[in-house]
């Protein structure tokens, strides 16, 4: 069984979406969404009719928003995130979100195939909160490899010795 990343990344706006403060990031979304389909490696994003999921409402505060997708591979999400025009909005973050407390990216392996949910999601960040960077949940900084079908994942296996 092949398995793709999962990732889910949530954000708190400074201000409402509408504002003149968010104004550059809510004129790209588009644009970045539109990129992301077309990106080597991408499977699938969440979004609702309008294309994109910013009025999803995943958190009681109205202001943060969330971003879902799976990927291919850490790599082929790299590429996008850092290496295509997405990595110059990305620069600019400290424009229009604040900053986190917890972790506010987490990624995980799934099996080729399936989706995320916004609860599953929802669970791998609190589990980067709770135990750190495991197979259940990582980050860019220290990625875990795919699943392997020969061997079942140890998913309690934590990079953290402090866990």
């Amino acid at each position: 069984m092949s398995h793709h990343l999962a990732q889910i990344n949530i954000a708190l706006a400074r201000a409402p979406l509408d504002s003149e403060v968010m104004r550059d990031f809510t004129n790209a979304i588009a644009e970045m969404n539109a990129l992301a389909e077309a990106s080597q490696g991408f499977v699938w994003r969440f979004k609702e009719e309008n294309g994109n999921a910013t009025s999803v409402r995943a958190f009681p505060d109205p202001r943060m928003i969330v971003n879902l997708s799976v990927w291919r591979d850490v790599a082929a999400l790299k590429d996008y995130a850092f290496r295509s025009m997405h990595g110059r909005f990305f620069a600019r973050r400290a424009e229009w979100f604040e900053p986190m407390a917890t972790p506010h990216l987490a990624l995980w392996w799934i099996p080729a195939g399936t989706l995320p949910t916004l609860d599953d999601a929802k669970a791998r960040l609190q589990l980067l909160h709770e135990r750190g960077e495991t197979a259940e949940a990582f980050t860019f900084r220290s990625p875990f490899p795919a699943p392997s079908q020969d061997l079942s994942s140890n998913s309690s296996t934590s990079r953290n010795p402090s866990s």
